[in-house]
């Protein structure tokens, strides 16, 4: 029997190209951070896992705000290719470029103090403190290659060149595994082995990624272009989109830092157990974030081709994937708890404990399965507002007073009820805003949400 989909619905096989091959790229991150702790949780001593978990929070903190290199671009690139705007296409990927080298050179510059800050407010033994600074140390120097890759990822994501961005995760990804190998097994260099291969990898994705970009690009016509990257108009549109998404970025990691502060007071155990759930957590998450830069690439194109009619059910689609794949996530972990955290370490203290936490996960990854594709909308459309005003009222609303309740009472359950009540308020205040942008997306009214934002 033959089945015809409707005409606004043509986009399902571009969809699901570019949502499979974004999780497959997208799924190896977490995926060989999960190799790293799990690398780690089998030493002999707890202080290197405990260590590695909270300096990898700061560096989650620096990255996940600085992630709006990516969102900034993908949108308003996939825009440019909705009205065949070459031109736009190569200035949007130059001034977020340049946007992403002064980042860059910042984050060296304050190396330092975020080190001591960072340490300094945590709660932690010398030991493990020690093991944080080590991979630190190591860690920071690939920031600059970090920072670049995202600029380059959301260019090849907004141009739907997802296998591009495929090439660069299995090249990258793949060497920080066997650099992990290498340093942390057969060198015994424990976390300053864990912070050395994630600093080395991400210059070897990056050499990827220009190299592929290299032979996507017309040079004549890029050296033209050139010439009109310092249009002072442009800059300030790409400043106030990227200032919103980053304001975004920094909420979030707001919540990531509250949680891992006040887990780490609770005591080393529970610091551990927390981090176990949080790689569970993030690999959902990433998996969610593919679907929403799917989503992302494609409501960018359509605003661009002013396709209005193809958004919701891009909505509907994309929703309803995302939340399937939270809902098995959380099921399988709620099922087999031993056989999915056996495999991170065998520490059975830790382990024994989980069990009791494991049903926090149907609510957290449920609701940020559906806000993470939310964000993919309207980071596609350019509307960096909701966004920034989203993530600041369920932080602000959402998270804060539970969290307060759970530094209080010293409860590491209270403080998983703070983070699943912030998703679920995000989720909201994103859903609220779905109809304002199909009510009247005409021309007019979309530059006026644009120039709000």
């Amino acid at each position: 029997m033959n089945i015809t989909l409707p005409k606004q619905y043509d986009f399902l096989s571009r969809f699901f190209r570019l949502a499979f091959i974004n999780v497959l790229s997208n799924i190896t991150e977490p995926l060989v951070g999960t190799i790293s702790i799990a690398f780690l949780g089998h030493f002999t001593q707890i202080e290197d896992l405990a260590g590695v978990t909270l300096s990898t929070t700061l560096f989650n903190c620096i990255y996940f705000i600085v992630n709006f290199l990516r969102m900034g671009t993908t949108g308003v690139t996939a825009q440019a290719v909705g009205r065949d705007d070459t031109e736009q296409m190569l200035l949007v990927g130059l001034r977020n470029g340049l946007i992403g080298l002064g980042i860059a050179g910042l984050i060296l510059l304050l190396q330092y103090p975020l080190q001591q800050l960072w340490f300094g407010i945590i709660s932690a033994t010398p030991e493990v403190k020690a093991s944080g600074i080590d991979y630190f140390n190591a860690r920071i120097w690939g920031s600059p290659a970090v920072v670049m890759n995202f600029v380059l990822i959301g260019w090849f994501l907004g141009r739907e060149k997802s296998s591009c961005v495929l090439l660069m995760s299995v090249v990258g990804n793949g060497a920080n595994i066997l650099f992990d190998y290498l340093f942390i097994v057969r060198w015994d260099l424990a976390s300053k082995g864990a912070g050395l291969s994630q600093a080395i990898s991400p210059y070897l994705m990056l050499v990827v990624g220009i190299i592929l970009a290299s032979f996507q690009i017309n040079w004549k016509e890029a050296l033209s272009v050139a010439r009109k990257v310092w249009d002072v108009s442009a800059f300030k549109a790409a400043f106030t989109l990227n200032g919103n998404i980053f304001i975004r970025s920094v909420a979030t990691m707001l919540v990531a830092t509250i949680f891992t502060v006040l887990g780490s007071g609770m005591g080393t155990t529970i610091l551990a157990e927390n981090a176990l759930l949080l790689q569970v957590v993030l690999l959902g998450i990433y998996c969610f974030e593919a679907i929403g830069f799917a989503t992302e690439t494609l409501s960018g194109n359509f605003k661009g081709q002013q396709a209005n009619e193809q958004l919701f059910p891009l909505l509907q689609v994309a929703v309803g994937r995302s939340l399937e794949v939270g809902i098995i996530c959380a099921l399988g972990c709620f099922l087999f708890p031993q056989n999915v955290f056996g495999l991170l370490t065998n520490y059975g203290e830790v382990t024994s404990l989980l069990t009791s936490y494991v049903p926090w996960l149907f609510p957290v990854l449920g609701f940020s399965s559906v806000y993470l594709i939310l964000d993919g909308y309207f980071a596609g459309l350019a509307l960096g507002q909701v966004l920034r005003n989203a993530s600041l009222i369920s932080v602000i609303f959402g998270f804060v007073p539970l969290a307060v309740v759970a530094w209080y009472y010293h409860n590491n359950h209270i403080l998983w009820l703070a983070v699943s009540v912030w998703t679920a308020t995000r989720m909201v205040m994103l859903a609220v805003q779905v109809p304002e942008t199909l009510k009247d997306l005409s021309p007019q009214k979309y530059l006026s949400l644009q120039v709000r934002s």
